[in-house]
């Protein structure tokens, strides 16, 4: 299909195409597939026929694409269904095998949050989380024991996350899942078209918006995998959907995933060169911490975290400037607790910003967008915390002689609050932060390892709420306030 240039904003330089604009040649062939494939690919008739035989060469052309084949292949309303259908179908087929779902820590909500759901419901139904290191790998060790449990019926494992970057030993993974007769559910949403697409899994789940087509979600399921959902049996996509796709999404999708590989290996080099660039640059940022694998990860990825500051102050100042980036910080109006993937990683939650850069071909000013980012970003993160810094907010904590209440504020308050007690009282060997915020158990230890404070004691107070005993340091880093 002819290409063409994407409409932009006059106004923003894109760093968050997590859905982002698509693909030019794919927003063509959406507009051609409007006409050639409206109909329904079910019907007789030669308009239906034309569109079952276009959906069909759209599923056979990203099908060779994931080295799978067609009958494997479905499409979904997005990729969190398509990942939700996967994980359902796992577990409901292998219910009289196991009851117990293994995961990493750091998976997608879908995966974590219908595990908890499953174990509130009835016990039997587990969930076992697997632990991770400070980049956000799962810990193979861990993950060996988790899968060779009892019960098991599923594992979970990523290809890649998509807040971090961090790319997981799948292939080890997987090894030792299929050791222990448990099959692997992949989540690729965050990596597919942008590196080589996963192989080691049984079920994997994925969404064309990753690599810039419509958002429509791709579940594979390799034959020879037990795998049924409940309820009455479906007829659409193999019997995984109550609908047939949108054949000029499909279309779409799977444009954008020919043009894509077509240029695969060069763009994920340019894309790891403007990130490794970007990381060096904030790295330098005082107070500011890049989170993530610095080499194990996507090409395209990076999520930092900026001390006292909340992370819906930074990107809202940003977008001021012209910058949209996106983040993933606990320090929102939709939720009190901090982010699942920075808190099991122990990295700073709040201040916090996660690029998801665009692919070339959708954004050719990212690369000035890259370079524009670290001088804005200092400016934005240095303008608020001077104004933390200006006096007490009417939150702030209630301060002893040796020791700060922050209860009943949510971060970064307890981090702000604790960092000024330190300020007035230089001279200190050691102070209490009382905090019931849960995002304080993942930001007051990540504060005290940026400064260089001993973090002594946690203990849980019968009343409510957290104490942490927090030491001066003999050695601080610039960061100390």
């Amino acid at each position: 299909m002819p290409e063409s240039t994407p409409p932009s904003s006059p106004t923003s330089l894109l760093l968050d195409a997590a859905q982002g604009p698509l693909h030019p040649a794919a927003r063509e062939t959406l507009l051609a597939g409007l006409d050639a494939g409206w109909a329904d690919p079910r019907r007789l008739y030669a308009p239906a026929r034309r569109s079952r035989a276009l959906l069909d060469q759209a599923r056979e052309i990203i099908a060779h694409g994931l080295g799978v084949r067609p009958n494997e292949l479905s499409f979904h309303a997005s990729g969190a269904d398509a990942l939700q259908t996967g994980l359902t179908g796992l577990l409901h087929a292998r219910r009289r095998r196991g009851r117990t779902l293994a995961a990493s820590a750091v998976e997608h909500s879908v995966v974590l949050t219908h595990g908890r759901a499953r174990a509130a419901q009835d016990p039997a139904d587990a969930l076992a989380v697997v632990p991770v290191d400070e980049f956000g790998r799962v810990d193979l060790t861990e993950w060996d024991a988790a899968v060779a449990g009892d019960g098991v019926a599923v594992a979970a494992l990523q290809h890649a996350n998509g807040e971090v970057g961090t790319v997981q030993p799948l292939e080890e993974g997987y090894a030792r899942a299929q050791q222990s007769g448990v099959p692997l559910l992949c989540d690729a949403q965050a990596s597919l078209g942008r590196i080589a697409a996963p192989s080691a899994a049984d079920v994997i789940a994925g969404s064309a918006a990753s690599f810039g087509g419509p958002p429509i979600g791709l579940l594979v399921v390799r034959e020879g995998t037990r795998f049924a959902l409940p309820g009455r049996p479906l007829e659409a996509e193999h019997g995984r959907s109550a609908a047939d796709p949108w054949v000029p999404l499909v279309l779409a999708a799977a444009e954008a995933w020919r043009q894509v590989e077509a240029v695969r290996e060069e763009e994920a080099a340019a894309a790891f060169a403007l990130i490794e660039r970007l990381r060096d640059a904030l790295s330098d940022i005082d107070g500011l911490a890049v989170a993530g694998h610095p080499t194990e990860r996507l090409p395209h990825v990076l999520t930092a975290s900026a001390l006292y500051v909340d992370g819906e102050t930074v990107v809202h100042e940003l977008s001021r400037h012209g910058i949209a980036v996106a983040s993933g910080s606990a320090c929102t109006a939709s939720t009190l607790e901090p982010s699942h993937v920075l808190a099991a990683m122990g990295a700073l939650s709040h201040g916090n910003i996660r690029i998801t850069l665009p692919l070339e071909a959708v954004s050719p000013d990212r690369e000035q967008a890259c370079a524009a980012l670290p001088e804005v970003l200092e400016e934005v993160v240095t303008r608020a915390r001077s104004q933390v810094w200006g006096g007490q907010s009417e939150s702030a904590g209630r301060a002893g002689g040796a020791g700060v209440d922050s209860r009943g504020t949510l971060c970064p308050q307890p981090v702000i609050d604790i960092a000024r007690w330190w300020r007035a009282n230089p001279d200190a060997t050691e102070v209490t932060l009382l905090a019931d915020d849960e995002a304080a158990r993942v930001d007051v230890p990540a504060w005290c390892r940026m400064t260089g404070r001993p973090l002594r004691e946690v203990r849980e107070l019968a009343d409510g709420g957290t104490a942490y005993v927090i030491g001066s340091g003999a050695e601080a880093t610039s960061q100390r306030p």
